[in-house]
């Protein structure tokens, strides 16, 4: 769209303040009437609009925030970098700096202000959990809602609680970049008050043709290479400074590398990343001559790279997910969604008319997701279940705009309450509250105030707890061993020359020891103590370092597995219960046992990227009240045998793992009912007269009687009440072979159901000469097998007697020699009819046999007549 055109508004945005022109300032009436009525509103305003310089300015100079009961806004910005950049800006329009009327306060760094303090959305929810009722705070800015980030939300909750229990005069505001604000409105029950935005006319340049190559044709480019060509191509044909988006520092530097020599001259290249001293990062935004600025997404929004007109977005972002069944956090590299892609694409039309290049095709954009998932969907709620219980309230219940998801409350309650952080009722400790005052995750938190509290280092802790949470201070093709950090972390030199490598990135060396610092004077503030001095001497002893590890990350114990692979790494079991492995070759492989503080998340089995060797005593030191000695039988699949071992278990891992000669003969049994019941029925011995009777007891059933279920279904249920009582004395599926299958079952009923089942199903039929005949149940309806001369006489077809009535038997009728005749179950009809052929096809080959002429008046017999008569 073109730029606004139209005159600035008089009035001053505040006193001393002169209109900027910017579009927000047209909004700025209706803002001010809501917030001095019901106290909240939604500012929805696109990037450049001007509400994250002006919005706060405005607001200090109303009556409710000058007056005797007035106070000071706070505003959240999502980034330390972007917090830093909004309070300078406003300290300027106010011809200040800031540290007077304007101040921020962020991560390692703070410059109170009198009228308004710019902060990060960590920094709220401190001053929210020292005082509730934040004294002297008028009202409170939520900059950048749209991101969802996990902070943000939980501020927001804890101030609309606020607002409603303790501070109904407590001003909200919340302003969103995008247009999606209907749902965060009706949240808060608030109006929306739209800005239009100052965006200068920006070409959007989509790709003729997907630089990936399709599947099935070969390899394509990488990312960075084809970034690397679009970026050269851009700056190139485009005047003007130029940002670049990458999803990772890693990225950055690969890109960098691949355009030396490439650029125009004169154009200076820039980084621009979180993990940046705050200095670098004011010197990539600062204006001067032409450059280009390799950025992760925090140059998306509330940043203004000074002369940008020119965006190159490589359509990738980084994004945290949590696996509650692995326990564990990764990075995955995803599509960017329209949203961002647009968020991005306004930075090129803030000061001018630019141009935007993005990595895919116009085709591709149609399959991008319209919005990012908001961060509580799909982070480690750990932290947050620890501000929700010193906060007092379980976060189910806390006015959440989306619900945290009950399996990652979940992980994260088991996580705090191994900690120490809550009691076996949910409920806050001591120590748990010591945690949430330090500015770290609780892991790393409980690992610098264990140190403390033991004397063990401290400083170390701190150090690997800045290790842990910055960016790791060597490459990602570094061995795992996390004592190499702290080596490059306190003698970079020395590091250089002992391993043979390049020595560390000074400015990130630099960065981590100003964090270790800080996060050991808030350890020290948490504790009551006095700070350690980090980094001193060189030397450290690396089993102190395992042992800091191990308490942070007490699920992530790794014991090495058996055998493995030539050439595919070290694989490990961790305590948690899922598998990690060590890439081949790296040294870290040999030791039994590893503390794990870092993997890549993979739920199938992750790669362990940093970790340090654990001695067995150590383990035994700190986690001896959660070794527990377990003696067990179980089913092995690969021996088909009862394994009964003796073990000393520490979570998922058997530290000590022996024989149990000795174990009763109920634990034995009941292992092997479980080896049954993998391998199915089919294992058992199944003799003729066991399947027989399997046989009878279905036939009865189906006809009404009461008789255990024999079934495959009803035996597999009924295992433990007609089988596992004679597997006592088994050791493996060879041992089945001497029971008594037939002996057991009928040993199991009693005497009303064994008179049932010889009434129903009796297991023969006589025959008039006395012959016992077995009925086959497995037919249907049932059968015998007689010679015809044993039924002479007969002229009642035989039947079997059930509750639900008679059921004829099904005859299979004889010659004298045994071979079937004929089939019946009409005996008398058979006499009287088909008799007659059968018998005149049987008489000539069987002389001496009788063959009447009326059977059923016949006698029976076995027997054969006398030779010659």
């Amino acid at each position: 769209m073109p730029p606004d055109t139209s005159p600035p508004i008089p009035l001053p945005i505040a006193p001393g303040v002169p209109s900027q022109g910017l579009p927000v300032e047209a909004a700025l009436p209706e803002l001010r009437a809501a917030m001095a009525g019901a106290g909240v509103a939604v500012l929805q305003a696109p990037p450049g609009a001007g509400k994250t310089t002006l919005v706060p300015l405005a607001l200090a100079a109303e009556p409710w925030a000058t007056g005797p009961e007035g106070g000071r806004i706070v505003m959240l910005e999502p980034r330390r970098v972007a917090a830093r950049a909004a309070a300078d800006r406003l300290a300027s329009l106010l011809g200040e700096s800031p540290g007077a009327s304007v101040g921020y306060r962020i991560r390692g760094d703070s410059r109170p202000g009198a009228r308004i303090e710019v902060v990060t959305e960590g920094v709220l929810t401190r001053m929210i959990q020292s005082d509730p009722e934040l004294p002297g705070v008028a009202c409170l800015i939520f900059d950048e809602i749209h991101e969802r980030a996990l902070t943000a939300d939980l501020g927001l909750a804890l101030a609309l609680e606020i607002r409603a229990a303790l501070r109904p005069d407590l001003r909200l505001l919340a302003m969103s970049a995008t247009l999606e604000t209907g749902r965060l409105a009706e949240h808060l029950s608030a109006p929306v008050i739209a800005s239009q935005g100052r965006a200068y006319p920006v070409e959007t340049r989509w790709l003729p043709r997907a630089w990936r190559t399709p599947p099935g044709r070969g390899r394509g480019p990488r990312f960075e290479d084809a970034m690397a060509d679009l970026i050269a191509e851009a700056v190139a044909a485009e005047p003007g400074s130029a940002l670049a988006f990458l999803p990772g520092v890693g990225e950055i530097e690969r890109v960098a590398r691949n355009l030396s020599g490439r650029l125009p001259k004169g154009m200076e290249l820039r980084r621009l990343h979180g993990s940046m001293p705050l200095a670098d990062q004011r010197a990539a935004l600062a204006p001067g001559g032409r450059k280009l600025v390799l950025a992760t997404a925090i140059a998306e929004t509330s940043l203004t790279v000074e002369g940008v007109r020119v965006v190159i977005d490589g359509g990738l972002a980084r994004r945290a997910r949590f696996d509650p069944a692995s326990g564990m956090q990764r990075l995955v590299t995803t599509p960017v969604t329209r949203a961002e892609a647009e968020q991005r694409r306004g930075r090129a039309g803030r000061l001018e008319p630019g141009v935007c290049f993005r990595l895919w095709t116009r085709g591709e954009e149609g399959a991008l997701a319209a919005h990012p998932s908001p961060e509580i969907a799909e982070a480690d709620l750990a932290a947050l279940v620890l501000e929700c219980a010193v906060w007092g309230a379980e976060p189910e219940a806390m006015p959440f705009l989306d619900p945290p998801p009950p399996a990652a409350l979940t992980m994260a309650r088991d996580l705090l309450a191994g900690l120490g952080a809550l009691d076996g009722g949910g409920r806050i400790t001591a120590h748990g509250r010591a945690l949430s005052a330090l500015p770290a995750h609780p892991r790393l938190a409980h690992m610098m105030l264990r140190a403390l509290e033991t004397g063990e280092d401290p400083a170390l802790a701190a150090e690997l707890a800045a290790v842990l949470e910055e960016r790791d201070p060597l490459s990602a093709r570094a061995p795992a061993d996390l004592a190499l950090r702290i080596e490059a972390l306190r003698d970079p030199a020395r590091y250089a020359r002992e391993r043979a490598g390049a020595p560390p990135d000074r400015g990130r060396i630099e960065a981590l020891r100003e964090a270790a610092r800080r996060l050991a004077a808030a350890a020290a503030r948490a504790a009551g103590r006095k700070a350690p001095q980090p980094g001193r001497p060189a030397r450290f002893d690396p089993a102190t370092l395992a042992r800091h590890a191990a308490r942070a990350y007490p699920d992530r114990i790794a014991l090495r597995r058996p055998g493995g692979a030539e050439g595919q790494g070290a694989r490990y079991l961790l305590s948690g219960g899922k598998g990690a492995r060590l890439e081949a070759g790296d040294p870290l492989a040999a030791p039994r046992l590893l503390a794990v503080a870092d993997t890549d998340g993979d739920p199938r089995e992750a790669r362990i990227r940093r970790a340090a060797p654990l001695a067995a005593s150590d383990l035994e030191d700190l986690f001896g009240d959660r070794i527990r000695s377990e003696n067990t039988c179980e089913w092995s699949p690969r021996d088909r045998a009862v394994l009964a071992r003796r073990r000393r278990m520490f979570g998922a891992l058997a530290l000590d793992d022996r024989p149990w000669p000795e174990a009763p003969e109920d634990a034995r049994a009941a292992a092997m009912a479980e080896g049954v019941r993998a391998l199915g029925l089919a294992c058992l011995p199944w003799s003729r007269a066991a399947a027989r009777l399997r046989a009878r007891a279905a036939f009865a059933r189906g006809h009404g009687e009461t008789l255990p279920d024999w079934s495959d279904e009803g035996l597999i249920a009924s295992l433990d009440q007609w089988l596992t009582p004679f597997l006592g004395k088994m050791r493996g599926v060879n041992d089945l072979a001497g029971l008594d299958l037939a002996a057991i079952l009928e040993g199991g009923l009693d005497w009303e159901a064994r008179q049932a089942l010889d009434r129903a199903a009796p297991g023969a039929w006589t025959a008039p000469t006395g012959t016992r005949c077995p009925i086959d149940y497995d037919r249907d309806p049932p059968a015998i097998s007689v010679r015809i001369q044993e039924l002479y006489g007969l002229d009642r077809h035989p039947s079997l007697r059930t509750a639900a009535g008679d059921t004829p038997l099904l005859l299979d009728l004889l010659s004298p020699a045994r071979r079937p005749a004929a089939t019946t179950r009409d005996l008398p009809g058979f006499w009287r009819g088909a008799y007659a052929d059968v018998r005149r096809d049987l008489r000539g080959r069987y002389l001496r046999h009788p063959w009447p002429d009326a059977p059923w008046e016949a006698e029976p017999t076995q027997r054969a007549k006398p030779r010659g008569t």
